[in-house]
């Protein structure tokens, strides 16, 4: 009686076969990558549906008011009346704070952006590769709420007429 071949046949094209431990170990790789970065991009764009800024609501901007002394207006000005010159580059190229009240351009935004300038900093994708500021990232400093508080209180000390006008970018922006 011969011995036989008990040895797996090479082209029975099990998933074995066909893939390598180091092809395996490549595409388990990219699929950790692919997650650790579509994790990364949510909470890094991610705020909360629930929170708002509402300049309307009394007690969100006196709690802003308090968090704005406290880690804003050293930059912005107490009055939100941002730096001298703020339109002009210092010697290090980046711009002085710009001015959070009427005479500023924080209006101009959706209050989607300026919760994620505040939050992460103005850097990209928010701004242009290479940009320069002295704005720092505030996530590791105040809540998310207290950056929602503080826009409220921001947008409470602009009139009437151009908070109509912030709330119509507001407007665009969520369609």
């Amino acid at each position: 009686m011969q011995d036989q071949d008990l040895t797996p046949d090479t082209d029975d094209h099990s998933p074995k076969s066909r893939h390598s431990p180091k092809s395996m170990l490549l595409i388990a790789g990219a699929a950790i990558v692919a997650i650790a970065a579509s994790a990364t991009m949510y909470f890094y764009f991610k705020t909360s549906d629930k929170m708002q800024a509402n300049a309307g609501d009394p007690q969100q901007v006196a709690a802003g008011k308090i968090v704005y002394q406290g880690s804003c207006a050293s930059c912005h000005g107490k009055a939100l009346e941002g730096q001298p010159a703020w339109r002009t580059r210092k010697a290090d190229g980046k711009l002085p704070a710009p001015p959070q009240d009427k005479t500023g351009h924080s209006w101009h935004h959706p209050d989607e952006q300026l919760f994620l300038i505040t939050r992460n900093g103005v850097k990209p994708p928010l701004a242009p590769e290479g940009y320069l500021s002295d704005m720092p990232a505030f996530d590791d400093k105040l809540s998310d709420r207290q950056i929602w508080d503080v826009i409220a209180f921001i947008k409470a000390s602009w009139p009437a007429d151009i908070r109509a006008r912030q709330k119509r970018v507001n407007d665009a922006n969520r369609q």
